[in-house]
């Protein structure tokens, strides 16, 4: 999944980041919507700093369920089986199509803010590359820490808004890429350390998972009961399955 996401982000990104140059190439006003939409996004990231995400109420994941097929139970790694005759959708598609469609949210955002800083297509598009493969190995480093960072969020929301102010002087005022690097890693790092003071003694702590999620796990009989989409049946070896409810 984390290996497919990746992909996902790296393909989608590449497209996007395309686009956006043939844009500023042939209507260079187009940052001017750019700065405006991210000092938007940035006010809403700030308006919105104490609220969470809760996936299974996404209203992508009601959409795929309406108009896919899909079983209600995890089928090991597959993304689709053949259940009675018909292919239906395992969650765990849904789960992919739910990471891939909010890395593009996520790129709509982060990609104008780059351009701010580079018009040159492939620095834009390693910077993004490298940012995608260093999340995985950054979750891991951080991720019991994470409920420390109760200030991050405002941070980048500030940096939204510097950002989008920047394009927006861009033939007024201009503002060096070392001065504008410095305010942003100045910012995000007032946010931490206050974070890190505020939550002091806190300490480190596993990410705790719900007991149940929105989908539960198949039992040997469903996986017994469905066909894959692809190739043969391969033998279910027994106790791979069980009746828990989770994921």
């Amino acid at each position: 999944m984390l290996f497919l996401g990746v992909l996902g982000a790296l393909v989608f990104r590449g497209i996007f980041i395309a686009a956006g140059a043939a844009l500023i190439e042939n209507f260079s006003w187009v940052l001017y919507v750019f700065a405006a939409f991210l000092i938007y996004t940035g006010w809403r990231m700030f308006r919105s700093r104490n609220e969470h995400v809760h996936p299974e109420k996404s209203r992508i994941l009601k959409v795929f369920r309406r108009f896919v097929p899909m079983t209600d139970a995890y089928h090991g790694q597959k993304f689709l089986v053949r259940k009675a005759g018909l292919v239906v959708a395992t969650p765990l598609l849904a789960v992919l199509v739910l990471v891939e469609i909010t890395d593009i949210i996520f790129a709509v955002d982060s990609i104008p803010a780059i351009f701010a800083v580079t018009s040159e297509p492939f620095l834009v598009f390693t910077a993004n590359a490298f940012a995608i493969l260093g999340l995985r190995a950054m979750y891991f480093l951080l991720a019991d820490l994470i409920h420390r960072f109760v200030y991050l969020k405002i941070g980048l929301s500030f940096v939204l808004i510097w950002v989008g102010i920047k394009m927006l002087l861009l033939d007024v005022l201009y503002i060096p890429t070392t001065i504008s690097l410095a305010v942003v890693a100045s910012i995000i790092t007032v946010s931490i350390v206050a974070s890190l003071r505020a939550t002091r003694g806190q300490g480190r702590r596993e990410v705790q998972a719900e007991s149940a999620g929105a989908f539960r796990i198949a039992t040997d009989e469903e996986l017994a009961a469905v066909e894959p989409v692809f190739g043969r049946r391969s033998p279910v070896p027994a106790g791979t399955g069980n009746g828990r409810s989770g994921g």
